[in-house]
C-alpha cells in the first residue's frame, strides 16, 4: 500500500514567509537606515577631515595617529578603564546580596523590590544634577567641592552609579535565583551543606547566566556613562600639561568624544570621529570577551 504524500507543511510555509517578510521588512529597513548606514558612514568619516559631511578630504590614518598622541584621551581611557572595572565589581556584589536577602521570604520583599528599583527610572542627566547637589552639600563642610578635587569625582560618579543600577541588576538576580531548582536546593541540605557552602557550590554555579548578562550590562554601562558624567563633574577639576594640552581629571571616554566634536575647532571632528571608531571597537571586545569568559562557567540544566 503506497503512503501518500503530504504537503500541507510546504503549502503552510510559503504565506509564513511572505507575511514574515511583510513584518519583518520595515524593522530591517529602519535598522539600516538608524543604524547600519551611519555606522558605515561614520567609519569612513574617521579617515577625513571635514566641516560638514558633504565636504571631506580623505587623509588617511592620519586622525587615528592623533587620537593616540592625545593625553586626554589616554587619560580618559585609563580613568573609564577604572572606573568600568570598580563599577562593575561593586554593583554586581551589592546587587546580587540584595537579591540574595530579597528572596529568603522576609516581610514586605516585593516593597523592597519596589523602592531599590526606582533610582533607575531616573533620567542620567536629572541624577547628575541631584546628587551633585548632595555632594556639595556634604562636602561644604570640608570647604571644598566634587568639582575641586579629582577623587571626589570619581567615588562620586561611582555611587551614583551604584545608586541607579543596582536595583535593576537586583531583578535580573532574582529571577536567577529563583530558578534554581528546589530539588537541588533540598539535596544539598539532606547531604548537611551549610548556608555558605550551598551559596558557593549550588546557587551561584546556577545563577551564572544571570551574572553573565549583569556583568556585561554593568561592564559596558561603565565605559559607555556619560550623561551622568556630563551633569555631575563635566570632567573638571582639569589640569594643564607643559605642552598646553588640557587633560580634564574626570572626563570618561564618551565625554572626551563629545568634547573634541563640539568642543575644539571643526578640523577636530575628524579625529573625534576616530575616537568614536576605537572607542566602539574597546567596548566591543571587552563585552565579547567577557561573555565568552563567563558563558564557559555556566551550568547546563
Amino acid at each position: 500500500m503506497r503512503k501518500k504524500k503530504v504537503s500541507g507543511g510546504s503549502t503552510l510555509r510559503k504565506p509564513l514567509v511572505k507575511w514574515g517578510w511583510f513584518f519583518l521588512g520595515p524593522v530591517l529597513l529602519a535598522f539600516s537606515i538608524g543604524f547600519v548606514w551611519p555606522f558605515i558612514q561614520g567609519i569612513y568619516l574617521s579617515f577625513c577631515e571635514f566641516r560638514l559631511i558633504s565636504d571631506t578630504t580623505f587623509v588617511g590614518f592620519e586622525n587615528y595617529i592623533e587620537v593616540f598622541k592625545d593625553g586626554s584621551f589616554l587619560h580618559s581611557f585609563w580613568y573609564t578603564a577604572l572606573f568600568a572595572i570598580t563599577s562593575l565589581v561593586i554593583i554586581n556584589v551589592l546587587s546580587f546580596m540584595v537579591a540574595y536577602a530579597l528572596t529568603q521570604g522576609i516581610k514586605g520583599s516585593n516593597l523592597f523590590r519596589t523602592v531599590f528599583f526606582m533610582p533607575n527610572l531616573i533620567g542620567g542627566i536629572v541624577l547628575g544634577y541631584i546628587w551633585s547637589m548632595i555632594f556639595d552639600g556634604i562636602l561644604s563642610k570640608w570647604d571644598t567641592s566634587i568639582l575641586l578635587e579629582s577623587k571626589w569625582g570619581f567615588w562620586g560618579l561611582i555611587i551614583l552609579l551604584c545608586w541607579q543600577q543596582i536595583g535593576y541588576m537586583m531583578i535580573i538576580y532574582i529571577a536567577g535565583l529563583q530558578s534554581v531548582s528546589e530539588d537541588m536546593l533540598e539535596a544539598a541540605r539532606i547531604d548537611g551543606a551549610s548556608q555558605g557552602q550551598t551559596l558557593f557550590n549550588v546557587i551561584i554555579p546556577n545563577v551564572m547566566p544571570s551574572i553573565t548578562i549583569c556583568t556585561f550590562l554593568s561592564l559596558t554601562n561603565g565605559f559607555k556613562l556619560f550623561d551622568q558624567n556630563l551633569a555631575l563633574t563635566a570632567g573638571q577639576p582639569y589640569i594643564i600639561q607643559e605642552g598646553g594640552t588640557v587633560i580634564k581629571t574626570t572626563e570618561m571616554l564618551a565625554l572626551n568624544i563629545y568634547n573634541t566634536f563640539y568642543g575644539q575647532s571643526a578640523s577636530a571632528q575628524g579625529v573625534a570621529q576616530a575616537k568614536a571608531v576605537v572607542f566602539f571597537i574597546l567596548v566591543a571586545g571587552l563585552g565579547l570577551m567577557q561573555l565568552a569568559f563567563t558563558r564557559k562557567r555556566e551550568v547546563q540544566q
